[in-house]
């Protein structure tokens, strides 16, 4: 049998029996304990703020049967960015699933560019937050992400992260805007962080199924702040830990396994009204002790509009960055 990659389930998912679940009740009362795991704490101490929200719970990639949801949801809770580069940086709140609204525009490849990509607030497109490009002439695929839609150059001032992958497009590193390791200060404060990974199943023999994802993060200090992660070499990375297995301040996710649906003849995952159509883009990432808890929800409402969903620990450049990485050719993983 032939199986296609994932759409969104229509059916509401039954909540009923999520007690059953394998999971401690006390990371049930409290999910970020999920993600802490010690390590220094940063320098300088990032504003807390607390609000409330639900989370969506399940989604999916290309195939047949992608019917929209018919339950209404809650609207989404007021967030409040300030500064914008703060924000963009700064973990979600807990509680709060700041949902926002990705758009491709393909205007610039009449000229030879890449498309741009666009994020704003999903509640409020007044709210711009990140913009994202793949640079000319680089070796691999390299994003460049922008807190100003109109400067997407490295040496800007609005530079805040970049996307980098490797030769194959199988392995992604999110990177902020410090300093490489070449160029870095004596005592190394001005080198970079690396904010993410993701790594990308490869299909060597052409399965036709939706896409495997493990995303690679910094864990969390006790203080609820992003352990930092600066590597020195390209030995230290975040994707080097995890290859080695040397997972201290390294939490590991995954995306969300959908369910075959023999109606339709499709993998699905119930989006619950925040995806639209069906596609090989859409994922839903979680923890895997908890996959209730939904960290990250990405998928497709129109040809070139993608809604984007994100949770503690992640910040909106984290999340952006890997909803960037779905978009990327991957010639060993389709």
């Amino acid at each position: 049998r032939r199986r296609a990659p994932v759409a969104p389930s229509e059916e509401e998912e039954d909540d009923s029996d999520s007690s059953t679940k394998a999971i401690t009740s006390e990371r049930k009362k409290n999910p970020a304990s999920l993600f802490q795991t010690g390590g220094d704490p940063p320098t300088e101490k990032k504003t807390k703020k607390k609000g409330e929200s639900t989370f969506a719970d399940v989604f999916s990639p290309r195939g047949a049967g992608a019917g929209r949801q018919k339950e209404e949801r809650a609207p989404s809770p007021a967030v409040e960015v300030g500064n914008l580069e703060e924000f963009v940086l700064r973990p979600a709140p807990q509680g709060v699933t700041v949902k926002c609204r990705l758009t491709r525009d393909k205007k610039g490849m009449e000229r030879g560019l890449y498309p741009t990509y666009y994020l704003h607030l999903d509640n409020n497109k007044k709210v711009f937050l990140l913009a994202g490009r793949k640079r000319k002439k680089s070796k691999t695929s390299n994003y460049l992400i922008s807190i100003d839609p109109t400067d997407l150059s490295r040496g800007g001032e609005n530079f805040v992260g970049k996307l980098r992958s490797n030769l194959m497009g199988t392995k992604f590193t999110v990177f902020d805007s410090g300093a490489n390791p070449d160029r870095a200060n004596a005592d190394w404060s001005n080198v970079r962080q690396e904010l993410s990974a993701v790594v990308y199943e490869t299909n060597v023999l052409g399965f036709k199924g939706p896409r495997k994802m493990t995303v690679i993060i910094p864990g969390m200090n006790s203080d609820n702040e992003r352990v930092p992660i600066r590597p020195r070499n390209d030995n230290d990375g975040l994707l080097t830990r995890w290859q080695n297995r040397s997972m201290d301040n390294v939490i590991e996710l995954h995306n969300k396994a959908p369910a075959w649906n023999d109606d339709t003849q499709s993998y699905v995952l119930n989006f619950h009204g925040r995806v639209t159509h069906a596609s090989v883009k859409n994922f839903q990432i979680v923890h895997g002790d908890d996959p209730d808890y939904i960290v990250m929800q990405f998928g497709r409402v129109a040809d070139d509009a993608f809604t984007m969903d994100y949770s503690y620990p992640l910040c909106a450049v984290q999340a952006f960055a890997i909803a960037l990485s779905s978009f990327d050719g991957k010639l060993a993983c389709e």
